[in-house]
């Protein structure tokens, strides 16, 4: 199995953000764009400060290739959910490669 790109997303968000509003856009995002292979997200489970350095959620996607991701950057969807999605970070690392598959999920 090859040929995977994933595109990793790292945020700390605003004080009073509405951050299930934002899980719900993502969501819809994802099931709008067929070129979104699969979606997962999730919330730190508390680790130490020191070590998440206030990043607080994660986002990831997987695509089928980088021409589905460019597709996806260039959406109609995606270039109007991120106006909203950018406002609401104070803090922000992206990440977008190729997998490397060491051990595939059963």
């Amino acid at each position: 199995m090859g040929g995977d790109l994933k595109h990793l997303v790292i945020v700390k968000f605003k004080e009073g953000v509405v951050v299930e509003d934002l899980k719900k856009g993502l969501e819809k995002l994802a099931s709008e764009i067929e070129a979104v292979k699969s979606f997962e997200w999730g919330e730190d489970m508390k680790s130490e400060e020191m070590l998440r350095q206030g990043f607080t959620h994660i986002i990831s996607m997987t695509f089928g290739s980088a021409e589905d991701f460019t597709g996806f950057l260039g959406h109609p969807s995606h270039i109007e959910f991120s106006a909203t999605f950018s406002t609401a970070i104070e803090k922000i690392l992206v990440f977008d490669f190729p997998t490397v598959v060491v051990k595939a999920s059963a």
